[in-house]
C-alpha cells in the first residue's frame, strides 16, 4: 500500500495541496519521503486520490494531485459506536479498533461504573487524542472515511437524545444480566445501527432500565464475560459476519 495522508477539507480541483504539518512531518521526517515519491491522499469524508510529493521541507510537504482512488469500501449497514469510557491505552484500542472495523462515529459515554468522568476527559484532552487515533487508523486501514469521535457525554444525557433515534440500538449486556435479552444473530438486518458498550463492571441496573426505555435492545455475545475492551471488536465483527456482504 502507498503512504497515506489526510488532508482534511481538500478540494481535488487544486493542482498542489499543502499537508497539515502533523502530516508533513509524517512524510519528511518518519518516512522520509523526497520529491517524485508516489503517495495517496484522503480527505476523511470519502474522497480519495492518487498523488506525487512536489516538495519537502523541514515543516512542510506538498503533493501534486491526480486521478481519484479507490479506497475501501464503506460498511453495507452503517455502524456508530457508544462506549462507556474506560481509562489509559484500553480506551485508545477501542477507538483504533473500531475505525479499522468501519464504524461511521464514535460517542464516548461515562456511565455510573465508568473508569473515567466527562471532566476528565475534557482535562486531560482525551478526545483530540482519540481522534488522533482514529486518523492513524484510518490511515493505516485504508478507509477514506475518519469517523468522529465525539465530546464524552454523561449516559444518562446521552440516552435522553436516542428516544427519536432512527437506526436500531443495541445494548450490549453481560451474560447474568437479569433484562429480557435477544440473541444478536435474531436481529432483523438494520439500516442502520449503534452499539451500546458499557464499562468493566456492567452497566447499573437503573441505565439498563433507561436504555429499554429508550428502546434500544439489550443483546448479549454469548455465555462469556468478556473483558470491557474487547467487547466493541467482538460485537462488531459478529455484524460483519450477520450482515454485511462486502
Amino acid at each position: 500500500m502507498l503512504p497515506r495522508f489526510f488532508v482534511p477539507d481538500l478540494d481535488p480541483a487544486t493542482e498542489i495541496v499543502a499537508l497539515p504539518p502533523d502530516e508533513a512531518l509524517h512524510l519528511g521526517r518518519v518516512l522520509r519521503l523526497r520529491p517524485g515519491a508516489d503517495v495517496r491522499v484522503f480527505d476523511g469524508i470519502g474522497g480519495e486520490w492518487c498523488g506525487v510529493v512536489a516538495e519537502v521541507q523541514s515543516r512542510r510537504a506538498t503533493v501534486r494531485i491526480g486521478a481519484s482512488a479507490a479506497a475501501a469500501a464503506e460498511l453495507r449497514v452503517p455502524m456508530a459506536l457508544a462506549v462507556a469510557t474506560l481509562k489509559g491505552d484500553k480506551m485508545d484500542d477501542v477507538i483504533r479498533d473500531a475505525v479499522m472495523m468501519g464504524v461511521r462515529s464514535i460517542q464516548p459515554i461515562v456511565s455510573a461504573r465508568a473508569e473515567m468522568s466527562t471532566s476528565e476527559a475534557a482535562r486531560r484532552a482525551r478526545v483530540g487524542r482519540w481522534q488522533r487515533i482514529a486518523v492513524a487508523s484510518a490511515k493505516q486501514c485504508g478507509r477514506a472515511v475518519v469517523p468522529p469521535v465525539e465530546p464524552a457525554r454523561d449516559f444518562t444525557a446521552w440516552i435522553r437524545d436516542q428516544r427519536d433515534r432512527a437506526d436500531v440500538g443495541l445494548m450490549l449486556v453481560e451474560p447474568s444480566a437479569q433484562t429480557p435479552v435477544r440473541r444478536l444473530r435474531d436481529i432483523p438486518t438494520p439500516s442502520a445501527v449503534t452499539l451500546v458498550v458499557g464499562p468493566e463492571g456492567g452497566w447499573a441496573e437503573t441505565e439498563l432500565t433507561q436504555g429499554a426505555d429508550a428502546g434500544l435492545v439489550s443483546v448479549r455475545l454469548g455465555g462469556r464475560t468478556l473483558r470491557a475492551d474487547a467487547v466493541p471488536l467482538v460485537a462488531l465483527a459478529a455484524c460483519h459476519a450477520l450482515w454485511d456482504d462486502s
